[in-house]
């Protein structure tokens, strides 16, 4: 008999050591978060932690960053694998410079080109600065198509945002 309560009381405190040396998921998601703020780039990743398993949302600039963020919390103590790695990559910006055959400042003689080519283009007004063409009122598609043709033959530079369709 004494030895069956010392055997149900050796489990009990062996159950009781092995639950409460695993790590808390509050405790994990702390450590994780930590970890991923020690880089900038993966600073705003943010972390979800159930019955140890790490979930990362969040926007990464590039496909490296979103690895490098699940490799890190997969290195975190108590982590259980896989990490759910559900971070996007941000769409690489664009940045559009203009060809090297535009004009840099807008002659004469290439302000009347883009005056006679929309003067039938009823609605249509254009005022020019600098290096480009301002151009506002409203527009068909049909028109539009042709007044940006025509730009492009200029070689102008064009600023076609108040440029309105026609509904």
């Amino acid at each position: 008999m004494k030895i069956t309560k010392m055997t149900i009381a050796a489990a009990l405190m062996v159950a009781v050591a092995f639950t409460s040396c695993k790590p808390k998921d509050s405790e994990i998601k702390v450590n994780v978060e930590t970890a991923l703020k020690a880089d900038m780039k993966m600073a705003s990743t943010m972390v979800a932690v159930n019955d140890g398993v790490v979930t990362l949302s969040g926007e990464c600039t590039d496909a490296e960053c979103k690895a490098k963020c699940e490799s890190t919390a997969a290195g975190v103590k108590g982590v259980k694998p896989p990490v759910v790695n559900n971070m996007t990559v941000a769409a690489p910006v664009v940045v559009e410079q203009a060809p090297a055959s535009m004009t840099t400042e807008l002659d004469a003689s290439t302000q009347q080109k883009v005056k006679d080519g929309i003067k039938d283009i009823p609605g249509v007004t254009v005022e020019f600065s600098a290096d480009k063409a301002v151009l506002s009122g409203e527009v068909t598609a049909a028109n539009r198509m042709k007044i940006m043709q025509m730009l492009a033959a200029a070689k102008v530079q064009a600023d076609v945002s108040k440029l309105m369709d026609k509904k």
